[in-house]
């Protein structure tokens, strides 16, 4: 059975859309493939770090939301230096940067 999904390119403007409406803002690092492609986002947390959330399937393949470096926020460069890898292997991968200095941001689903 193959999952129905928002493409990649409409699902990211909504989500700006959403950051606009808190207060968030959110910019397009790296676009990616308009219709399938995966969404790197990096949450910057002023004084604390960053906190990547990437999409992977699970075993009935639909698509969720991870950490790949942990809940807890990591270096800033330690980040940048994962997503430079992950550009690396996908170059279908969207990239989204968030600034959210109260830790109020998680993607919508």
């Amino acid at each position: 059975m193959v999952e129905e999904r928002l493409k990649s390119g409409i699902w990211v403007a909504a989500e700006i859309r959403r950051c606009d409406g808190l207060f968030l803002p959110m910019t397009v690092q790296h676009r990616g493939d308009e219709d399938r492609g995966l969404i790197l986002i990096k949450q910057y947390i002023a004084g604390e770090g960053c906190i990547l959330y990437g999409q992977r399937r699970d075993m009935a393949g639909k698509l969720d939301w991870c950490r790949p470096l942990g809940d807890d926020p990591v270096a800033e460069p330690e980040a940048d230096a994962y997503i430079a890898r992950q550009r690396q292997y996908d170059a279908d991968l969207w990239v989204i940067e968030v600034e959210d200095p109260r830790r109020r941001y998680s993607p919508a689903s």
